[in-house]
């Protein structure tokens, strides 16, 4: 084991106490490594290293990988201060995260790894039939990630399950935060890195490459699923469809007609191309619109729906903008609200952190007032089980999803 240890102030280190992976750069008192004892400073340790994490008074709380140009010092990956942190140890990480998924989800395509809710602080692996797409987010564990998929690939194989492509999308601005560069590529070979996947009855081709994020959002597969009991025989509009997942569902559960819109060209030419393949093409149809744009328009010519389903990407990644997010969710729930039929049905959502439950489920509140309606929940949901939601960790919980009936008010 590393001869690293960081001490943290006085009065710090209650979240790791009570359950949370990080420790913070303000956090830090004191540092002892080879060749020095004393204040913290960085350019001692190696970026990158394996760090012990003592409480002020010597209490071991843990050891975690260091991110010297983060403000995110320290990452934890055991609380057991003297565990090795070796293949074994990773080995048994990868195969609890994979033996959790195989009890909780369709494992056909999922997501493997979710950061530091299967602790394993600032990766996120994602499964998509024989393909692994993996994005590494922390300094700490960019020198693991090549182990860390050897390590998966012979775990699934155990089961049977051959891979038979590696992507890395590293290319998100956060890795900026850490000293990173923005990556992507093949780990290994080359493929082809459109892939096709089935999800609830659903054919999809994913394009591992460049899709957004690793290229489908899996943490909405059941919420997909949920609206499908909702849309037989009915009239349907999904806004921001992105490649057409909650239109697909409407769908192939029976819509009469469905009309999914989002403002990326691409995203459209891709629900288009899924659309064929699952033969919707007479009932579903999609069209590139600005959504903000469109729902305006939709009710100044009085069209109305039985089922709205507003996806929006997330409107606020930081505390700053949550006023500003706020209005933006407010201003398409009060449009959707008023597109739907009377008792019809609105499916809404949320997928910043930052949103979180009290200030989303006020917000609608606050929409139904303005439009004019009364909201019947039928479901509240989150992000699918392979996306676990780890207490005492808020960063892992980040989708909220209704259902909700629409009543008019007369």
């Amino acid at each position: 084991m590393n001869d690293i240890v960081i001490k943290l102030k006085k009065g710090e280190g209650r979240t790791i106490s009570a359950g949370g992976a990080w420790v913070f750069d303000n956090e830090i008192e004191f540092l002892a490594a080879p060749g020095y004892e004393g204040p913290y400073k960085t350019g001692i340790a190696e970026n990158g290293s394996l760090v012990k994490v003592r409480a002020f008074n010597d209490y071991p709380l843990g050891v975690g990988v260091l991110s010297e140009n983060s403000k995110i010092r320290v990452r934890l990956l055991s609380r057991d201060i003297d565990a090795v942190i070796d293949d074994d140890f990773f080995r048994m990480r990868l195969r609890n995260a994979w033996e959790y998924r195989k009890s909780t989800v369709d494992t056909s395509s999922c997501r493997l790894v979710f950061g530091e809710a299967d602790f394993l602080p600032g990766i996120t692996i994602d499964k998509f039939e024989d393909v692994l797409v993996i994005e590494v987010l922390s300094y700490g564990m960019e020198g693991y990630k090549v182990k860390l998929i050897e390590l998966l690939k012979d775990i699934l194989k155990e089961d049977g399950i051959n891979i038979r492509g590696v992507y890395e999308r590293s290319d998100s601005k956060e890795r900026l935060k850490e000293g990173l560069e923005r990556v992507k590529g093949f780990i290994g070979p080359e493929f082809d890195t459109t892939v096709t996947i089935t999800e609830n009855g659903v054919k999809y081709y994913v394009d591992v490459k460049d899709g957004q994020k690793t290229g489908f959002f899996l943490d909405q597969k059941y919420n997909r699923l949920a609206t499908q009991k909702l849309c037989k025989g009915k009239k349907v509009l999904d806004c921001f469809t992105h490649t057409g997942s909650f239109a697909l569902n409407a769908g192939i559960a029976g819509a009469k007609s469905v009309l999914g819109v989002d403002a990326s060209e691409s995203a459209i030419e891709m629900a288009t191309r899924n659309v064929e393949l699952n033969g919707l093409s007479d009932r579903v149809k999609f069209e590139t619109h600005d959504v903000f744009e469109l729902l305006p328009e939709l009710e100044r010519k009085h069209e109305d729906y039985d089922v709205v389903i507003l996806d929006p990407p997330a409107f606020t990644k930081s505390r700053d903008s949550i006023k500003n997010a706020t209005k933006g969710y407010k201003e398409i729930n009060i449009r959707g609200m008023r597109l739907v039929r009377d008792g019809g049905f609105l499916c809404t959502c949320s997928c910043s952190h930052f949103m979180n439950f009290e200030l989303f489920t006020k917000m609608l509140h606050d929409a139904a007032r303005d439009a004019g309606v009364t909201l019947r929940q039928v479901e509240f949901r989150t992000q699918s089980p392979d996306h676990p939601i780890l207490f005492n960790h808020d960063e892992s919980y980040y989708l909220k999803f209704y259902i909700f009936q629409v009543v008019k008010n007369k």
